[in-house]
């Protein structure tokens, strides 16, 4: 056949590259199942997430409806203000005004025993709430639109009746019965099931709005205000008239109904982001093998490539033709990998929920929700995987030389460009990690990453040759060592095509390694210091329900007197929005000082500051200096709006003080949307709230905890008149090491996602050391039969082959720490940060990093053990008699 620059490649790619294929069918297998598991795991993480933001987003739209406006307050516990009610229904642009009061409790079934239930209370106006969310309408327990199963008529009155509640499904599958005991304090009230509503997400329970308030006792509070406007009225010119005002009260805020979802949305998209990136570190490590399998295949053929070129095949068809082998590698693996992504996601939604580990949506069961633009989007990358980790060997294939690759001579290839690269993106990603974030992503950092890998992989060959240049005279009186360290360093181009994907492996798995040790002992550090005490009671398990699961002063006054104290600490904890398009921030009340050192009792990051005179000091979490723009030693007068009502923070506002005082960052795991603490004196003062969520007990030597706890849950139930136990069943109790014990828990179960990326990762990268070094083993029968010829027995042909296995996997499993080690304090200083406001300190768990490393020299020094025992295993007359 006569080939030309015309010649189509489809006839080649069907035979000759076909013949590769089915002569070594595992080594592209390897390159095949890397790809689809890089695939996989990237699009079922996406498939998770994209399908419990869904569900999230669908549950606020039931329950929230759709009006063109939301009127709410900075401090949910103050409400919005009844005159502002009737003004904005007085307003000539704004055609429904309709009130809502949420508020989250536990509730239990009407039989004891039952577990607590978070359960969403919300209060509406019956009247207007099908103009604005009609799944909140109530329906009357009926099994038709006439009769109740028994044959009763149902009452359709029964939503105005005090004490009455309508549960959605979720609800409904939770708490079974006619009755339900809604918290209250440490009292339960008990409260009737008259029917249901259709809005869809959590527990949720519908009360009328009156019988709300009556029930919690919260007076005429109003949570929020949803608008309809008029027919032609502009929201944005509505919402600005309406702000702008002279009058507006400070701490109202118009939002536009979709800001709860963009909220949760931005909050969790950091997580996302970065369990989607990590996802993609087994498809990063599949492209390496990519280029071992095809730079091998390439090399075996490089004398058939010659022929096609005398033929008169161009160098650019051959490059073409090997990129067309890789496409058609990555997109087999790419359709695997959507179809394994897919299976792993319905089986991860039906046995985890949405829940990855991130908290974010916890206690979703959401449905599938497959994407097509989803599916083309992660396998172009699969395949844009394959084709990068091709582009090395097409441009191998495409500038060999003819009469030399034919003579058998090959051609010498120089990487003193390619070191040069390296060099160059290894500075390249030292400068991308001191850029800010992007769209409050760490973009930046994440293309330093990749750049250091790709910089570090790119100046391997040169590494691996200065090291094994200054080894070599170390063993030159060892025959079979010196025969393997000689190869080694003069073939280190294929040493390095070799260990490649397991470079990339180790060090992605290093510094993940590195990332989650320093994270756990940072988080172990922070435990330590806000757990002082020996005893911790609290009644909310949800910060949510810190309003009406509480303790009122009477049980904290007699619990502190109680026999075996020896002092008591309380603490306050709300949330209050400070901006519409942040989530709510935690404001927590509590005794700053310890009463017997008089030091701050937080975990400081950095220097205190004087409070000036007439400021009230407030210390703030590293979250509210990234999301609030929060200063040491500057007001912060975001805060005050939470406080409005009293009136020397109203005065103040007014004349333009800023009576907040940031005079310290704290360190807070707890809480990535931001903190503010404040002394309980002033929290008191300024709120007149005086109740209390938790409480820290340090008992008298020799007392017993257990019989506390008994004492405490007495004297919940004298208070609260329930002598069969209920008000105490109420009280949680845990002691220092339980709390600790229960946190690492969760956060071992937050990164166990991360366990398996890592292992997959390694997983792969071991698969490539195996298909490469197989393939060139095998491909040195001759050497081994000259070897042979000149006096080696087998047992030292193998451990020859051994040693030089451990001498490329040594180099590649150096190669890999140190480039785990950049990685990592990339990831620690600067992706962490930036990804979830918070810091931590370095951490190098070194024996772990050890057997990680110690792992790899193993298996790749095995797996050379074993293919050369294939190769070595041939009569080696056989071996070299094409040379005879």
């Amino acid at each position: 056949m006569q080939l030309n620059h015309r010649t189509p490649l489809w006839p080649l790619l069907c035979t000759f590259s076909w013949q590769e294929l089915r002569h070594h069918p595992w080594r592209n297998a390897a390159a095949v199942v890397s790809v689809m598991l890089g695939v996989a795991l990237a699009f079922s993480v996406h498939l998770i997430n994209a399908s419990a933001l869904d569900e999230f987003s669908q549950a606020v739209r039931s329950v929230g409806g759709q009006p063109d406006l939301e009127l709410r307050p900075a401090n949910p516990q103050q409400g919005v203000p009844l005159d502002v009610w009737g003004r904005l229904q007085q307003d000539p642009d704004i055609s429904l005004a309709s009130p809502v009061l949420e508020l989250s409790t536990y509730a239990l079934p009407a039989d004891t025993g039952g577990q607590r239930v978070l359960l969403r209370v919300v209060g509406i106006d019956t009247l207007q709430v099908a103009a604005v969310a009609p799944d909140l309408l109530p329906r009357p327990l009926a099994s038709d639109d006439t009769a109740n199963a028994d044959g009763t008529a149902p009452d359709r009155l029964a939503f105005f009746a005090p004490d009455t509640v309508f549960l959605n499904p979720m609800a409904r599958q939770q708490l079974q019965g006619n009755t339900v005991r809604l918290q209250m304090g440490l009292q339960l009230r008990t409260v009737r099931v008259a029917g249901s509503v259709a809005a869809g997400g959590g527990p949720l329970a519908v009360m009328d709005i009156a019988a709300v308030q009556d029930l919690f006792g919260v007076g005429e509070r109003i949570s929020r205000l949803d608008l309809r406007l008029r027919a032609g009225a502009n929201r944005q010119a509505v919402q600005q008239r309406l702000q702008s005002a002279a009058d507006w009260p400070q701490g109202l805020s118009l939002r536009e109904p979709g800001d709860a979802v963009s909220r949760i949305s931005n909050l969790s998209r950091a997580y996302r982001v970065n369990l989607t990136v990590l996802a993609l570190v087994a498809l990063f490590t599949g492209g390496f093998l990519v280029y071992s399998v095809l730079a091998l295949s390439v090399s075996r053929r490089s004398q058939q490539f010659a022929l096609l070129a005398v033929l008169g095949l161009t160098g650019a068809q051959r490059l073409r033709l090997v990129v067309l082998e890789a496409a058609a590698l990555g997109v087999l693996g790419s359709v695997l990998g959507l179809a394994l992504g897919t299976g792993l996601a319905a089986l991860a939604l039906r046995l985890l929920g949405g829940d990855l580990g991130g908290g974010y949506f916890s206690g979703a069961a959401p449905a599938l929700q497959w994407s097509p633009v989803a599916a083309v989007i992660f396998g172009a990358l699969g395949t844009a995987a394959a084709l990068l980790g091709a582009w090395g060997p097409a441009r191998l294939a495409q500038q060999l030389p003819p009469a030399q690759t034919l003579k058998g001579l090959g051609h010498a290839h120089t990487r003193s460009h390619a070191t040069r690269w390296g060099v160059a993106l290894m500075g390249a990603g030292g400068v991308l990690a001191l850029l800010p974030p992007v769209w409050d992503m760490p973009l930046a950092a994440y293309l330093s990453v990749a750049a250091l890998l790709l910089g570090g992989i790119l100046s391997l060959p040169a590494a691996v040759g200065v090291v094994l240049d200054r080894m070599a005279p170390l063993f030159a009186r060892y025959l079979l060592p010196l025969l393997a360290v000689e190869r080694a360093r003069r073939v280190r181009e294929s040493a390095a095509v070799a260990v490649s994907g397991v470079v990339a492996a180790l060090s992605l798995a290093v510094a993940l390694t590195v990332m989650v040790a320093s994270f756990r002992g940072s988080v172990m550090d922070w435990l330590d210091q806000v757990l002082p005490a020996d005893l911790y009671l609290r009644t909310a398990g949800s910060g949510s329900a810190t309003e009406t699961a509480f303790l009122d002063p009477a049980f904290v006054t007699q619990a502190t007197a109680l026999p075996g104290v020896a002092r008591a600490t309380t603490q306050r904890t709300l949330s209050v929005s400070l901006s519409a398009t942040q989530p709510p921030v935690a404001l927590i009340s509590r005794p700053l000082r310890d009463p017997q050192s008089g030091n701050l009792n937080l975990p400081l990051v950095g220097d205190v500051r004087a409070v000036p005179a007439g400021h009230i000091a407030i210390y703030v979490s590293e979250a509210m200096v990234d999301l609030y723009g929060a200063q040491l030693g500057q007001p912060f007068p975001a805060l005050q709006p939470a406080f409005m009502p009293n009136k020397a923070v109203a005065q103040a506002g007014k004349a333009g003080v800023a009576p907040f005082f940031v005079a310290g960052i704290w360190r807070d795991y707890a809480r990535q949307t931001g903190a503010i603490t404040l002394d309980q004196a002033d929290f008191a003062r300024l709120s007149q709230d005086t109740r209390v969520n938790d409480m820290a007990f340090w008992l008298d030597d020799g007392a017993d905890a257990s019989a506390l706890q008994a004492r405490m849950r007495a004297l919940a139930d004298q208070l609260a008149g329930t002598p069969a136990g209920e008000a105490g069943e109420l009280l949680e109790f845990s002691s220092a090491r339980e709390i600790r014990t229960i946190s690492l828990k969760i956060f071992d179960r937050s990164f166990a996602v991360t366990y398996w990326l890592q292992a997959v990762a390694i997983g792969i990268g071991l698969f490539g050391v195996a298909a490469s070094f197989s393939a060139q083993v095998l491909a040195r029968r001759k050497e081994f039969g000259l070897l042979a010829h000149l006096g080696l027995t087998r047992q030292q042909i193998l451990r020859v082959v051994a040693l030089e296995g451990a001498a490329w996997t040594s180099m590649g499993a150096l190669a890999g720490v140190t480039l785990g080690l950049a990685v990592a304090v990339v990831l620690v200083h600067v992706v962490n940060p930036q990804s979830f406001h918070w810091t931590m300190e370095l951490a190098l768990p070194w024996a772990r990093l050890a057997a990680l490393a110690g792992a790899v020299v193993l298996a790749g020094t095995a797996t050379a053990w074993l293919a050369g025992r294939a190769a070595a295993g041939r009569d080696a007359v056989m071996a070299v008699k094409e040379d005879w």
